[in-house]
């Protein structure tokens, strides 16, 4: 049919009714709606997203903290998302979980870093590479090659507020749709809110 269009759905009726009509209308086996009229014989695909739960939350003071549905790792790729980073947690390396280039890398953690903590990342990075640190609270950074940030006000600083358009800062996904065959029943992709 030639159209490109966003569907939002909420609720169960999403993958109970949504996602077999789609599969249907692209296999050719939907009857209904326009089929007919303009003789669609299927193919075609489309992506199915997850939107995790929000990043923020407000405390008992009304202060933006993380929000207590965030595990870690939801965490790590949410900042690394809104960082510019590419989330990609390495197996050797604990500070690394993500990276700009070959040799700038993106940590976070919901710890205090002590200096003597700092130091000892910034020993561990080494000379050559670069790191962006994010969390909850650090000592004084005197380290050329780290780059320390306070989370959540990080986070803040990168959100778009207030926007009443859809001129928001999104990075396009891959730009082949996905076809039944491409997603298994329980894959879905999660982005952060």
């Amino acid at each position: 049919m030639g159209r490109r269009w966003i569907m939002v759905e909420l609720g169960e009726h999403a993958e109970s009714h949504i996602v077999p009509r789609l599969k249907k209308v692209i296999d050719g086996q939907d009857p209904s709606g326009i089929t007919e009229n303009v003789g669609w014989q299927g193919g075609g695909g489309y992506r199915y997203f997850r939107l995790a739960p929000s990043l923020l939350q407000k405390d008992q003071w009304g202060q933006h903290v993380i929000s207590k549905d965030y595990k870690p790792e939801m965490l790590a790729e949410a900042v690394c998302k809104l960082m510019g980073f590419t989330y990609a947690p390495s197996q050797n390396h604990f500070w690394q979980h993500g990276h700009s280039t070959e040799n700038d890398f993106i940590y976070v953690t919901t710890q205090r870093l002590t200096y003597d903590a700092l130091r000892k990342l910034s020993h561990e990075v080494g000379e050559r590479r670069t790191l962006l640190v994010c969390c909850r609270a650090h000592d004084e950074n005197t380290f050329d090659n780290l780059t320390v940030r306070k989370i959540p006000h990080a986070v803040m600083a990168k959100c778009e507020w207030g926007r009443d358009d859809y001129s928001l800062n999104i990075q396009e996904a891959s730009a082949e749709p996905i076809t039944e065959g491409d997603l298994d029943e329980d894959d879905t992709v999660e982005a952060a809110e």
